[in-house]
Formats: C-alpha cells, sequence, structure tokens
C-alpha cells in the first residue's frame, strides 16, 4: 500500500498581525516555514539585517527580534516581499512549497488509523489525492465525519485541512508505511487475503507464479526489476492525478520475491 470546514478547534493556529478584521490564520509551523524562506532569500541576494532594517525604516535590533518572533503585521510581510521581489502571495506559495515532507508516520500513528477503519479509508483517499467531495460522493461518511478524520490527518502532519475543505497532502513522494508496522500487518492480515479471494478470470486481472532456480547474483538482478516495477506503478499514478475520478479505478499491484520451496517438499528433506 503505498502512496477535507469546521474551525480547527484542534490544531494550534497564531494570526499574521494586522487590523482585526483583516486576520490571515497560518500555522505555527506554516510561520516558522515563512520566516526560514524569508531569511534564505535575503541570504541569496546578499542582503543583511542593516538592508533590510534601512528599506523598513527600522533599527537593526528590531529587524532581527521581528524575524525571531515571527510576529509579522501584514503590512510588514508586504514590505519584505517587495524587498524580495516577490508578491506576498509569491512568497506565501515559496514557502509552503519548501516546507519539509513527512516521509513516515510513527508507529502509534500508524495503530490509530488501523483501530478506525473509517479513519484509514479516509487516510488512504487523501494520500491517494481525492477531494473531500470525492469521499462523500463514494462512500457512506458523513461531511462532519469525514472533516473530523481529517483534522486528525492534520494533527499526525499527513494533511492540510486549507479553506474550503480543500485537502493539501504533507507527504514526500517517498512516503511511504513503517517496515512490518500497524499498516502492513493490517494488509497482511486483511487486505491480503481479500485481494487473493477473486479467482483472476477477468479479462482485466493477472495472476502469473513462476519458480526457478537463480544465482545469487541472478537473484538480485531479480530484485531490481521488482523495484522498478514498483516505480513504474508510482510514475503511471502520479500521470493520472490530473484525470477525473470517475475514469480511474483502484488497482493494486502485489509483488513478493523470497528463496521458498512448497511445504510438502521441505517435509521430504534429509535432515
Amino acid at each position: 500500500m503505498r502512496g477535507g470546514c469546521i474551525f480547527h478547534t484542534f490544531t494550534p493556529t497564531i494570526f499574521v498581525n494586522c487590523y482585526p478584521q483583516h486576520r490571515i490564520p497560518i500555522l505555527m509551523t506554516q510561520i516558522t516555514q515563512l520566516i526560514t524562506t524569508i531569511k534564505q532569500r535575503l541570504k541569496s541576494a546578499g542582503m543583511t539585517y542593516r538592508d533590510v532594517a534601512q528599506a523598513l525604516d527600522l533599527s537593526e535590533p528590531s529587524v532581527k527580534r521581528l524575524l525571531a518572533s515571527g510576529r509579522l503585521t501584514v503590512e510588514r510581510l508586504a514590505q519584505l516581499s517587495d524587498l524580495l521581489g516577490l508578491t506576498m502571495a509569491q512568497l506565501l506559495q515559496e514557502a509552503e512549497s519548501s516546507a519539509p515532507r513527512l516521509q513516515m508516520l510513527e508507529r502509534e500513528q500508524e495503530a490509530q488509523l488501523v483501530s478506525d477503519q473509517t479513519l484509514l479509508l479516509v487516510a488512504v483517499c487523501a494520500l491517494n489525492h481525492w477531494s473531500l467531495e470525492d469521499i462523500l460522493s463514494a462512500y457512506c461518511v458523513s461531511k462532519a465525519e469525514c472533516i473530523k478524520h481529517l483534522l486528525v490527518l492534520e494533527r499526525m502532519g499527513l494533511a492540510d485541512l486549507k479553506p474550503g475543505n480543500r485537502i493539501r497532502l504533507l507527504v514526500a513522494r517517498d512516503f511511504d508505511w513503517l517496515p512490518n508496522g500497524p499498516i502492513r500487518q493490517f494488509f497482511l492480515r486483511q487486505g491480503l487475503p481479500d485481494f487473493m479471494r477473486s479467482p483472476f478470470e477477468a479479462p482485466d486481472e493477472t495472476l502469473d507464479f513462476a519458480h526457478g532456480m537463480l544465482t545469487k547474483t541472478a537473484y538480485a538482478q531479480l530484485q531490481v526489476e521488482m523495484h522498478r516495477l514498483r516505480s513504474k506503478l508510482a510514475a503511471l499514478h502520479n500521470e493520472s492525478l490530473t484525470a477525473p475520478l470517475s475514469e480511474k479505478r483502484g488497482t493494486a499491484l502485489l509483488l513478493a520475491l523470497r528463496v521458498w520451496e512448497p511445504l510438502a517438499f521441505r517435509k521430504l528433506k534429509r535432515s
């Protein structure tokens, strides 16, 4: 297995300070990334805090405190953006796109996912770039329940629930489940038996089994080919992201390789 508004009650939120009627909600981690992006941009432009102080009509210590605290007004943010040759929207977008991405969950988080099958469903849908509307139209899940689960995923760092119930994934391209973790154990217990229950007789189903006697070198080459096939599936998945959901189908590819002989044969082995 690889790889959605209620008010954000559970997520710590701070605000870019400006006029009360125009507050812009920004998560604490987003503020940190925004300040990091500003500092990186200043460094790339060869600009010092003294240069910023002169441009913003502030003292140099005030600039240091401003960037250390993260308490930026919209006016200050606009001034910094202009100083860097960007619009404020471009600066915010750059900060968002450069944020570190999650590569793997903690074991406790995976255990939380498998403890609630609806939560696991929402997580898998989100990781496959489904929208909130897609989930609601395909499954018997209420909007409130779906949002509740998306907020759980937000606290895990898997996804961010944006205005208008848009789901923004926060995972790296190579995100994967823990080896022998709760998700993979869940798949072995429930997913694999269900997957293999098919006779694989439909025109678009395939089940092949092959056995051979290989040297260690040949075995290693076969492992490389299997990794390539898995990467190909991931590439085709990415190519299909922009297609409407109605044109896509959940597709599972099972790859398994091990040194093995049937149990009946092993029982006849000489000790």
